[in-house]
């Protein structure tokens, strides 16, 4: 069957798609997810939990094989001293990173749009963004020129009186530090705590498959949704894109379209372009691949915002199990560091009033700063095969800009200063500075022998004092100490470039930009260049630079964007 448009990835963007697309019902379209489904009344508890640290250490739902270098790699030795290579989770599942992430529902700042139009994005500006980001959303607590009240995702904060003693402690802390109470973290855009915005209703998730891809939508006789679809191949004849070829459940098959809207994620969309011939024309040949359209963007300024968290022991009565909700980050902060030129709000801070799933994450809290305006764009998606099964290299080089490493430290202490004033210090104990090691991420695994072991830490760590101090010494930190980083810059240095990690906002490896710009992959409606017909980008790939904000509501403003313009013939 032809098909008039072929979506391939089912997450934030497809999912927007699939369901804008789809609305003229003269229209066909294909939805083509390499994951599995998540069908109304059948979303799996994992998924669908309020609290996303199971799903998101659940392997069923990820990409299990893609590994990323975090760290500055040096381009004057870049076999030299490499970081190490980390397993990067992104998701393999209908609704994508909506289905697994946060659920933070934060759009960024009006001088980011304004940003993305000034380097060649034109109608990307704040104005033209804005109403798009209403369409998303259905916020259930505040109207006004903000907010949309009939979008699919809902929008909800909770209360500051519902949350626990930790997160009232951390919000007591930020006041006391000069930052006022902002009710509306999505409101005007300024410094101040806040509750944080989600997506999510009753306590549940609503990924963007719950709410795109309704049983309404799905009824649609012209909506063919195909999971367990993994793409291979973007078919060509000439430099016009017809369709894919795609393994579904296992068997080979060809689809053909008028158009393709590869929504595959910064990661894998640039790895589909590089494989097809599209891109820097010396990395393809030294991987014998024909070049179809050299150009040099692709894969090209990968970004993600960098981040680091203090954490301390959470005392008894302030932990988040005496709560109603599963929620772990209530209060959220956004500053202005005055570092190197940065705009207002360029950094963020979420108190995590539970480190992980298990008994010993129950009794952790975190405070997480990371740079929501980062200058670091050195990072890249290249192939290591022209064999479709191979996952590509990913260096995202963190902290290649100095800026991004000086607002660190400095944001490190400022957390330490907060951490140290008596309310925070009224509810925890023992601040030590955190690092998403790999022993944590493989203690984070949902399995028994886990369970186990960390209700027995649990119960040692509820213990005397000394003992506390020695196991999270001893178990817990890696390397540094708390008190050793807050009055030496070299060891905090050190610290930062060490534990420094991405928080998956995975942006900008195939640009949208004006005509003339040698590293613009799109034009300013996905449409790829370089003379390539039939073929768009729709996912946070696009984005001229990483937003000041967790990137899902971004992508899924980016696409009711694009699929309006479609829509319209653009």
């Amino acid at each position: 069957m032809a098909y008039d448009y072929i979506i391939v990835g089912g997450g934030s963007a497809g999912s927007v798609m699939a369901n804008r697309l789809s609305a003229r019902s003269g229209t066909q379209v294909l939805l083509c997810e390499a994951g599995q489904d998540t069908p109304p009344g059948k979303v799996p508890r994992e998924i669908s939990d309020s609290y996303p640290g199971v799903a998101y250490f659940d392997p069923r739902f990820h990409w299990t094989e893609l590994r990323a270098h975090i760290g500055a790699v040096s381009h004057n030795n870049p076999t030299v001293d490499r970081p190490p290579l980390r397993k990067y989770e992104q998701a393999r599942v209908l609704g994508g990173g909506s289905s697994i992430n946060g659920q933070l529902a934060n759009r960024g700042a009006p001088t980011d749009y304004d940003d993305w139009e000034a380097r060649g994005a034109a109608g990307w500006g704040w104005d033209s963004v804005l109403p798009y980001f209403k369409k998303v959303e259905r916020d259930v607590d505040f109207d006004g020129p903000y907010h949309g009240k009939t979008g699919p995702i809902p929008v909800r904060r909770i209360p500051p009186e519902q949350w626990n003693l930790h997160a009232r402690a951390a919000a007591e802390a930020f006041r006391g530090a000069g930052f006022p109470f902002l009710p509306d973290q999505n409101g005007e855009f300024r410094d101040g705590h806040f509750p944080i915005t989600i997506s999510n209703f009753e306590d549940q998730r609503v990924s963007a498959a719950v709410g795109y891809l309704d049983p309404t939508v799905r009824a649609r006789a012209n909506l063919k949704i195909s999971t367990n679809t993994q793409v291979k191949e973007l078919l060509f004849v000439g430099k016009r894109c017809i369709g894919v070829k795609a393994l579904v459940d296992g068997r080979e098959q060809d689809f053909h379209a008028n158009e393709v809207i590869v929504s595959s994620g910064a990661i894998h969309s640039p790895a589909h372009l590089l494989r097809a011939g599209i891109g820097p024309s010396g990395h393809l040949r030294e991987l014998g691949i024909d070049v179809l359209a050299h150009l040099p963007g692709v894969g090209q300024r990968l970004m993600d915002h960098p981040s680091i968290a203090l954490s301390s022991f959470i005392k008894p009565p302030a932990r988040m199990t005496l709560q109603q909700s599963r929620r772990h980050v209530l209060v959220g902060l956004r500053y202005t560091s005055g570092i190197g030129g940065a705009p207002q709000g360029d950094m963020f801070v979420v108190c995590v009033s539970k480190s992980a799933w298990h008994a010993v994450g129950e009794q952790i809290g975190s405070l997480l700063v990371f740079v929501n305006r980062t200058y670091s764009e050195t990072g890249q998606v290249k192939l290591t095969s022209r064999d479709w099964r191979a996952e590509p290299l990913v260096e995202f080089n963190l902290l290649s800009d100095r800026r991004d490493l000086d607002r660190l430290m400095s944001g490190f202490r400022h957390l330490g200063a907060m951490q140290m004033s008596a309310a925070l210090l009224d509810v925890t104990s023992n601040p030590f500075p955190a690092s998403y090691s790999e022993r944590v991420r493989s203690i984070g695994v949902v399995n028994v022998k886990n369970r186990v072991l960390t209700w027995l830490v649990s119960l040692l760590l509820d213990g005397p004092a000394a003992l506390r101090r020695y196991l999270i010494d001893n178990l817990i930190v890696e390397g540094f100490r708390f008190e050793e980083l807050m009055q030496d810059d070299e060891k905090l240095e050190a610290f930062v470039r060490q534990a420094a990690i991405g928080v998956w906002h995975a942006s900008c490896s195939c640009r949208m930009g004006a005509d003339g710009d040698p590293m613009a992959v799109t034009d300013a409606a996905g449409r790829v260049r370089g003379g390539i017909g039939g073929l768009r980008i729709v996912d946070a790939s696009l984005f001229p630079v990483v937003p000041c904000a967790n990137t899902n509501f971004p992508v899924l403003m980016t696409a009711e964007k694009i699929a309006d313009a479609m829509l319209a013939g653009h």
